[in-house]
C-alpha cells in the first residue's frame, strides 16, 4: 500500500482518480490548489463542493489558507501562450513539495482525468518535477473514467464548473467576438 498525495482542481474531477487509486490499495490524501482559479467566488464554490465530497468519502484534503491570485497572474503575464505549461508546473511542483515533506510515497493530479488538458505535457512535467524533488510522480490515465465521473457528480448534485479555472480559460469559455455573434 502506498501513500499518495493527489493535486485536486475540483470535486467532480476528483471522483474517478481517488476511487481508482483507493481501489489499487493506496492511501490517498488531497491537495486543493486555488491560486489559478478566478474569480474568487468561483474558487469558493469549487472548494465548497470539494469539501462536501471529501467529507462524504472520508478524504483528507489540504486546503491552503492563502489565495495568491496576484502571484499567479505575475507568473503568467506576458507568457499567456504558455500559461497552461506554467500553471501545470506550479501546481505539480507544490504538490511534489508537500508530498515530500509529508513523507508520501508519490504524488499525482486530477488534471490527468480531464480530456480537455494536455495529458502528455502533464505527465512530462510531473515526472520532471518528481525527479527534481526526489518524489515519484504516480502516472495514471484517468480519462477512461471521464463519463463515470460526470454521471456520479451529476447524481450527487455537485457544482460543476464550466472552465478550467484561470481568467484566460474563463474568457475562452464565455467571450465571443462580435463577428461570431452575428
Amino acid at each position: 500500500m502506498n501513500k499518495v498525495l493527489i493535486h485536486i482542481c475540483c470535486g467532480p474531477c476528483a471522483i474517478y482518480p481517488v476511487e481508482t487509486l483507493r481501489d489499487e490499495g493506496n492511501t490517498v490524501m488531497g491537495y486543493f490548489y486555488r491560486n489559478n482559479i478566478h474569480p474568487y467566488s468561483e474558487c469558493h464554490r469549487r472548494e465548497e463542493a470539494l469539501r462536501s465530497y471529501a467529507n462524504d468519502i472520508d478524504l483528507k484534503v489540504i486546503y491552503p489558507d492563502n489565495y495568491d491570485l496576484e502571484m499567479f497572474l505575475q507568473m503568467i503575464a506576458f507568457r499567456e501562450s504558455d500559461r497552461c505549461t506554467l500553471c501545470y508546473h506550479e501546481r505539480l511542483r507544490l504538490t511534489a513539495l508537500l508530498a515530500k515533506r509529508g513523507k508520501f510515497d508519490g504524488f499525482t493530479s486530477t488534471l490527468l482525468y480531464s480530456k480537455f488538458q494536455n495529458h502528455d505535457l502533464i505527465r512530462s512535467i510531473g515526472e520532471s518535477v518528481g525527479k527534481t524533488h526526489g518524489i515519484p510522480f504516480v502516472y495514471r490515465d484517468f480519462r477512461k473514467g471521464w463519463s463515470d465521473g460526470i454521471k456520479t457528480s451529476k447524481a450527487l448534485g455537485m457544482y460543476r464548473q464550466q472552465y478550467c479555472g484561470c481568467i484566460y480559460s474563463e474568457k475562452e469559455r464565455y467571450y465571443k467576438p462580435m463577428d461570431e455573434k452575428r
